[in-house]
């Protein structure tokens, strides 16, 4: 009997392509559904990127500032394609979303709400619940190889869950209890290491592959991405103050999200008290109203939660357009403020990625990771249960049973049957859309 591994082929440009595009149209969830959807497809299905790769990129995705599924699939775009490989993947993880909310926000400043939409993300809701739960006891089987890692990932809910202690610091906590951990009791805590493959479990980007040649960090690169990213970064902001002046809606949100894209830890929910203030109660952009409506517009479309702030720019310059038109004025500022939150994050991954990656080998790092991992485990579970609590109880006392039964059929189809993961979405959406359209 053959018990070698089978071979695996290197996704060309045009593959990786079509799967980020894809991926853009199909990343609902928040940060826990979209590195679900990715975790099953790249790992899972595509075998793109080996299991302990994607944990080692994801550890770092998740201690910078910004969407951390935006920066997840620029890392792997970008080590399996060169820079134009992390621009793709990260540009068109964002894009979709970016043109759906702007629809939307269109939409809902000429006609508010309308019920076949709202019908639509209805019926997915439950089936993104889904697909978060399989990927929580996936990664947790993999993460939580005794009782140490339990112990950290259980730690990590509680506080997060109960405590609402700060997400940066549940990872900073678990990586510094890593270091230490490993030194004195090094077999508990070297859980994410490389090891020989399973039969059918080899990798385009495997745990024992060098990392590729242009992965390797240099000064000299490391000048050019500052010097690229900062003047890409900058210079529609530059643009905006000499056409109309520094007083200006549009350039006042250039400024103001620049600042917000840095200090992000934690995902959207972390920076939105911050956003919320100061939008509504400082610049009076938009009303507190029109920011929960806001919430609720991200919250059904895909790409990163974080895409709120586009609605925020798109309503502040709608409601103060200047001397330009309304809509006008509205589209520019949806595209300065996606702009502005979302080019950092391939400034994050091509200065540092590069460096993390050339410590992939390094024990304590590891050693680090693993608990970082273990602690990211508890994290998404917190995330699974706030997220299944607003689908499945949308009021105290009430269960949502159409809901319920989704959930409960997308993911035993996911688990046992290994259902598409895109086919489950499309489907659930068009149960949602049927069941507005049926019931009472």
């Amino acid at each position: 009997m053959n018990t070698s591994v089978p071979p695996v082929t290197t996704p060309t440009f045009a593959e990786a392509f079509r799967f980020w595009l894809k991926l853009g149209f199909i990343s609902f969830g928040g940060p826990t559904g979209q590195i679900a959807i990715m975790h099953e497809e790249l790992v899972e299905r595509r075998k793109w990127i080996s299991d302990a790769r994607f944990l080692h990129a994801l550890n770092y995705c998740m201690l910078l500032p910004g969407p951390e599924a935006t920066q997840l699939a620029t890392y792997i775009g970008w080590l399996l394609h060169r820079t134009w490989g992390g621009i793709v993947a990260g540009s068109l993880f964002v894009l979709p979303s970016a043109l759906i909310l702007w629809l939307l926000s269109f939409v809902y400043v000429t006609w508010g709400n309308v019920p076949s939409i709202a019908a639509v993300f209805y019926g997915l809701k439950p089936a993104v619940l889904a697909i978060v739960g399989a990927a929580v006891i996936r990664l947790g089987s993999r993460a939580l190889k005794n009782e140490v890692m339990w112990s950290l990932a259980s730690l990590a809910f509680v506080a997060i869950y109960f405590f609402k202690a700060p997400f940066p610091m549940i990872v900073l906590g678990a990586g510094l209890i890593g270091l230490v951990g490993g030194k004195f009791w090094r077999e508990k805590f070297l859980v994410i290491d490389a090891h020989a493959p399973k039969l059918g479990d080899a990798s385009v980007l495997s745990d024992e592959a060098e990392s590729p040649a242009h992965t390797k960090p240099s000064p000299a690169r490391a000048i050019k991405v500052c010097a690229v990213s900062v003047a890409l970064w900058f210079a529609p902001v530059a643009g905006l103050a000499l056409w109309l002046g520094p007083g200006h809606t549009l350039f006042r949100e250039g400024i103001f999200f620049s600042k917000a894209a840095m200090v992000t830890f934690g995902g959207a929910y972390a920076v939105l008290p911050y956003v919320s203030q100061q939008a509504v109660e400082h610049y009076g952009w938009l009303s507190a109203p029109q920011m929960l409506d806001g919430l609720g517009l991200a919250e059904t479309t895909p790409g990163p939660l974080i895409m709120v702030l586009q609605f925020v720019g798109f309503l502040g310059a709608w409601n103060h357009p200047g001397p330009l038109a309304p809509l006008l004025a509205a589209t520019l500022g949806a595209f300065i403020t996606t702009w502005t939150t979302f080019v950092p994050c391939f400034l994050w991954i091509f200065l540092g990625a590069p460096h993390i990656e050339q410590m992939r080998g390094n024990v304590k790092l590891t050693t680090a990771l693993s608990a970082v991992t273990a602690a990211v485990v508890g994290v998404i579970l917190n995330l699974a249960v706030w997220f299944g609590q607003h689908v499945l109880f949308p009021s105290p006392g009430r269960v949502d049973w159409f809901a319920l039964v989704i959930a409960v059929i997308a993911f035993v189809g996911l688990w046992r049957w290994k259902w598409n993961v895109i086919a489950v979405v499309l489907g659930a959406g068009l149960l949602g859309l049927m069941f507005k359209f049926i019931a009472p």
